[in-house]
């Protein structure tokens, strides 16, 4: 393959094909300068939410950048900045009271560790123990890969990460075993904070588990003191089916990290949520006990102003309603392999769909990944399987006239591996 100048995340150069390039979109479809369509099958890595190019969302973006492009959020403020912070505490679960601003999923989750460690430092009994569900990924700084699993995506890191408290995923009917396992890592020693992706393991394979474990995962953080980080930033903004995932669980997070659909895809902008007791540790006179955190786009307006923005479509349209047609569509499809002895674990959560693919290698770098995507998008679907696994996750304004074709692309997939 030629080289370009352009150096691609998570993509093998050596491997794969040049990128396609894509001119503009709309609503649930890309489309190249050639005027071919693609459907984004995906929401272009999990973060578009009601489809490309929200007038809303457009709109509010236009007009922020015509006021205010950006300034620093050290002693200074603005009202996109303030308006969002506001809304986001009274849609969030209860108990959320303190907004961070950053930029990335990576960020959210890497400043909800730093608030952790911070808060039992800041309070006098400095805690340092992490707990983490198996299975996880949390984004690609040091944190964050160091509360991740651990496997291709981060051994060459190894030497700078930090050991974490492994905790087993809790697969259907070995929940007991997760719970048990939790609450003898809180009582080996104090935990500082259990952190996990609720109700589905995204890129561990999209493994889906019961909101019930989630609320016991929870209680059990509550009976050792512990810290329970919810990581969203895939979950948030309706794709287990509810604006947040903990919600089906009734579980208020001490921490929740919102990020991807957070302004619905449109520009980066990432949240930390803090219960008041978190905030208040670091609350003091005493200059050493400050928060030390920041990037230099902290709370950028435009990205604010597009977070509101997504904010209102929530508030003024039928999203729940149109996520409700999508996750039922979804439901029907993935039942439809159900009886297809080539694909196994056919699940759904939400309006996530996924199944996997029956291979002799499978896992990340299953040989079949390569090809899969390549006769995906040959067929004008993006879809990016996670080795043998093939996920749907497209936006909420995809229509059962969109959505067929790419359950046809699934089904046909064995067949062109056979070739």
């Amino acid at each position: 393959m030629t080289r370009g100048t352009v150096w691609h995340p998570f993509t093998q150069h050596a491997l794969e094909p040049q990128p396609i390039a894509i001119a503009r979109a709309e609503g649930a479809w890309l489309e190249t300068a050639n005027k071919r369509r693609i459907l984004d099958g995906i929401s272009s890595w999990w973060v578009i939410t009601h489809g490309h190019r929200h007038p809303a969302i457009v709109a509010a973006v236009h007009a922020e950048i015509d006021r205010l492009d950006q300034v620093i959020f050290a002693a200074l403020t603005h009202e996109p900045a303030e308006k969002l912070a506001e809304k986001l505490v009274s849609l969030a679960p209860p108990g959320l009271a303190h907004v961070f601003y950053s930029d990335s999923g990576s960020t959210a989750v890497e400043v909800a560790l730093k608030m952790a460690l911070g808060y039992w430092r800041n309070i006098g009994e400095p805690r340092t123990r992490i707990a983490a569900l198996e299975h996880g990924y949390h984004g690609d700084t040091i944190g964050t890969m160091s509360a991740g699993a651990r496997g291709v995506f981060n051994a060459a890191y190894e030497p700078l990460l930090f050991d974490v408290v492994r905790i087993p995923f809790p697969h259907p009917g070995r929940e007991q075993e997760t719970l048990d396992a939790l609450d003898a890592a809180a009582r080996e020693a104090p935990l500082a904070a259990f952190i996990a992706e609720p109700l589905i393991a995204g890129a561990g394979g999209m493994l889906i588990y019961g909101a019930e474990t989630l609320a016991e995962m929870k209680r059990i953080c509550e009976r050792h003191n512990a810290l329970f980080i919810a990581d969203e930033v895939m979950t948030g903004w309706g794709r287990t089916g509810t604006l947040f995932a903990c919600t089906q669980a009734g579980v208020t997070p001490d921490i929740l990290c919102l990020a991807k659909g957070l302004t619905g895809g449109s520009v980066p902008l990432a949240a930390t949520l803090a219960t008041p007791r978190i905030f208040e540790a670091h609350y003091s006179e005493d200059r050493a006990r400050t928060f030390f955190h920041s990037s230099s786009f902290t709370a950028n307006p435009v990205c604010c102003a597009a977070a509101l923005a997504n904010l209102g479509i929530w508030e003024t349209e039928p999203v729940l309603e149109r996520i409700g047609k999508l996750a039922a569509l979804q439901a029907e499809h993935i039942a439809a392999f159900e009886t297809d002895s080539r694909f196994e674990n056919p699940r759904r959560i939400g309006t996530i769909a996924a199944l996997d693919l029956k291979v002799t290698d499978s896992g990340y770098l299953a040989s079949a990944s390569l090809a899969l995507r390549a006769h995906f998008l040959a067929s004008g679907v993006l879809l990016r399987p996670l080795g043998n696994t093939i996920y749907v996750m497209p936006p909420y304004c995809t229509t059962a006239a969109d959505l067929a074709p790419v359950y046809d692309a699934i089904r046909s997939a064995p067949d062109v591996l056979t070739r």
